[in-house]
């Protein structure tokens, strides 16, 4: 298996010094991380929720470059090819590597949600999101009642946003 670590670094070089990116993805990759060991994830699947992690925005630099814009379709859209040739190039295999752009070229998508793995990816970018836009009382209650599904990722919300 190779390590996570490899992907970070990968992700790091592809970013160069956009540090907003680079915090974004480590914030992501840590919140997945928790939410999926906390939540049981089998090997397998907490190692896919973490690369997915780790590269769920990597469609973000084509996009702003193809479409000045980092809307989240354009993401899903630009994402899965730069997230396969990242991966190739670090030696994965290929059925992993579909399921990471799967997710990848989905992640902006709420509804259909058909995998832990996705589940946890679109409330560890949510928590992170709802910090970096600011977002207001009413915002993160609706992403509260409308996103979130596990225990762990509901109770991280309610403790940073709702805990006094």
């Amino acid at each position: 298996m190779i390590k996570t670590g490899k992907v970070i670094e990968a992700m790091i070089e592809y970013y160069g010094s956009d540090l907003r990116r680079i915090n974004h993805f480590l914030k992501v990759f840590s919140f997945a991380k928790t939410i999926g060991e906390a939540e049981g994830l089998d090997a397998d699947s907490q190692n896919l929720l973490e690369v997915t992690a780790i590269v769920h925005d990597i469609g973000i630099k084509i996009s702003e470059q193809k479409y000045n814009s980092s809307a989240g379709r354009y993401q899903e859209l630009e994402g899965p090819a730069q997230a396969e040739i990242l991966l190739t190039n670090l030696g994965y295999e290929k059925s992993f590597i579909e399921k990471v752009c799967y997710i990848v070229g989905h992640h902006h998508t709420y509804n259909n949600i058909d995998s832990l793995p996705y589940q946890i990816l679109v409330e560890a970018d949510f928590l992170v999101n709802l910090y970096e836009d600011g977002a207001g009382a009413q915002t993160v209650k609706n992403s509260y009642d409308r996103i979130f599904r596990t225990a762990t990722g509901k109770k991280l919300l309610k403790k940073m946003y709702f805990s006094k």
